[in-house]
């Protein structure tokens, strides 16, 4: 018998009426994106008579979900940027002396005095008082080398030591500078993908290009020197000694020490040791807060390694300042008053709540590990964006038009219920859109002009299935029976494969081919639902009310 079960007709009922309703928002873009961007900035603390005047535009009890647009559809920002790879090697090579240091301080007996010398930048040069102990040095800094893994097992050492009479010189190995652009390149594509995403940006592209560049892509965002200011912020926090104080920025700080610029003092400059003490690589939260004085500030706290540094630090130096420095700016460099055990803290300065929140939005993402220089930068204009949503409409619109033409000239009735299940179909694309957060580009448009086009496949299918076992004098009950059961195993075949290609499309490629395999493959599924589900669930309600005698598709 011709029949569906109560229960499966409600589930297939709920499903649509589901899918609809999470696509709605879309139809009240603007009006529902202003809402979430008041929202989201009420969360963050600017509870402000706009941002409740932008709120109030949609219902706090309708979904407010959106399909995130393209940047070919909705505008924004374009960057490449290429990574300064070598400025990591300076930074390893400061880091090194501290160990150094400490590793042949025990040595004197037999190496004398250890000093740093001027060094380049990927270099560090120690002289010795004792050139005869040479040997010995040489010894104890060689066996502060790490061996590098790699697929085939353990590779060559990090560092290189050699003498050039009484001064011993280490380098990184190339094995290392090649491991260590590797790891640059990486550690910046994640921190820049985790400032983008945090900061409420919608479905950016970020992807590598070559051995050290970036492309960024950021749909949405108002010009690319916003976008520079979200990531070219390098973010780079150090807790270092204190020297001394005073005024004069070009005096020669010494070797092993910097000079930098105070934020809170104008005019005043600290002389710091180079090596830090702790950095932000340790530290494992940031979040904005107020000081006692109600002044903006940022909330932190380190990992288990940075919290004893950190403490042991603060013990042996109560009494001595030390500094906060952030980019090369000394933003706090307070006096150690006791000892801090527990690896926490805050940074206090001339913020804004704004400054405080976007500080500790990078903070927690993480330092870039070097500096970026953007080679290319374009700002694209909503206007372009909408000139292609149009085009993507009347697309859409055309194909749209013509399909409910042909399926309704071709298959009568049944052509028409085809067509309510094609534009539920097209509700429930947006519907599930909506509820991922995907984003449509033009290339997704035309995803979903394909969709409109073969989801009438499996109808056709179907109804001309049922015509052949009309021919067979069955009844018209079971004929529209059979003609579902045997059109069943060739609607899935075709559609699996076709999914199974949208899966390869979007694994393996990116960007805009990737939108256009995300609408596919949600249109496929959409389209097999409707075609199986909906299509007949109408289908045998209009039979149960008719009982006709005959029937003609």
């Amino acid at each position: 018998m011709l029949q569906i079960d109560l229960w499966k007709r409600i589930l297939i009922l709920l499903t649509c009426v589901a899918g609809l309703w999470l696509a709605v928002p879309n139809l009240f873009y603007t009006s529902v994106e202003r809402h979430n961007d008041a929202a989201q900035a009420i969360e963050l603390g600017a509870d402000t008579p706009e941002n409740q005047a932008e709120l109030a535009l949609w219902p706090e009890w309708m979904p407010s979900g959106l399909v995130n647009l393209g940047l070919d559809l909705r505008g924004g920002a374009h960057l490449l940027a290429e990574v300064k790879v070598r400025d990591v090697y300076e930074a390893r090579m400061q880091a090194y002396w501290p160990e150094i240091r400490d590793a042949l301080r025990p040595e004197r007996a037999t190496i004398g005095t250890v000093r740093l010398q001027p060094s380049p930048a990927d270099e560090v040069h120690i002289r010795i008082s004792q050139p005869e102990g040479m040997s010995r040095a040489l010894e104890v800094v060689r066996g502060l080398a790490t061996p590098i893994p790699t697929l085939t097992g353990v590779g060559a050492n990090d560092i290189e030591v050699r003498a050039e009479g009484d001064v011993i010189i280490v380098t990184l190995s190339d094995a290392e500078k090649l491991a260590s652009d590797e790891r640059t390149v990486q550690q910046s594509l994640e921190i820049i993908r985790r400032r983008i995403d945090e900061v409420g940006t919608r479905e950016p592209t970020i992807q590598r290009q070559g051995a050290d560049r970036i492309l960024i892509q950021v749909p949405g965002i108002g010009s690319a020197a916003e976008l520079k200011e979200i990531i070219g912020t390098t973010a780079q926090l150090t807790f270092n000694p204190v020297v001394s104080r005073g005024s004069d920025g070009d005096a020669v700080p010494g070797i092993g020490n910097i000079i930098l610029p105070s934020i809170d003092e104008p005019g005043a400059f600290y002389t710091l040791e180079a090596a830090p003490v702790v950095t932000g690589e340790e530290l494992v939260d940031a979040q904005p807060a107020f000081d006692q004085n109600g002044r903006p500030a940022v909330n932190f706290r380190f990992n288990t390694t940075g919290a004893r540094k950190f403490g042991d630090y603060t013990a042996e130096n109560i009494g001595s300042p030390f500094a906060i420095v952030l980019d090369s700016e000394v933003i706090s460099a307070p006096t150690i008053q006791s000892h801090i055990p527990g690896g926490s803290g805050i940074i206090t300065g001339q913020f804004t709540v704004e400054e405080s929140t976007n500080l500790a939005v990078l903070l927690r993402a993480g330092a870039l590990p070097a500096g970026l220089e953007f080679l290319e930068e374009r700002t694209i204009g909503p206007e372009l964006g909408q000139d292609s949503i149009d085009a993507g409409k009347v697309a859409t619109i055309v194909a749209f038009a013509a399909v409910l033409v042909f399926m309704f000239l071709s298959y009568g009735l049944f052509g028409i219920f085809a067509n309510v299940a094609l534009i539920i179909n097209i509700g429930l694309i947006f519907g599930l859109l909506s509820m991922i957060g995907g984003t449509l580009t033009l290339p997704g448009i035309a995803g979903i002009v394909l969709t409109v086009g073969m989801a009438v496949d499996a109808n056709v299918l179907i109804f001309e299935r049922i015509r052949e076992e009309l021919k067979t004098s069955k009844g018209p009950a079971r004929a529209i029976e059979l003609g579902y059961e045997k059109a069943l195993s060739a609607i899935l075949d075709a559609n699996i494969t076709t999914f199974i290609t949208a899966v390869i499309l979007f694994a393996m490629g990116s960007g805009p081919v990737r939108g256009f395999a995300i609408t596919l493959g949600l249109g496929i599924l959409t389209s097999v639902f409707t075609a199986i589900f909906v299509t007949r669930l109408l289908v045998v309600i209009w039979f149960e009310r008719k009982r006709p005698k005959t029937i003609e598709v």
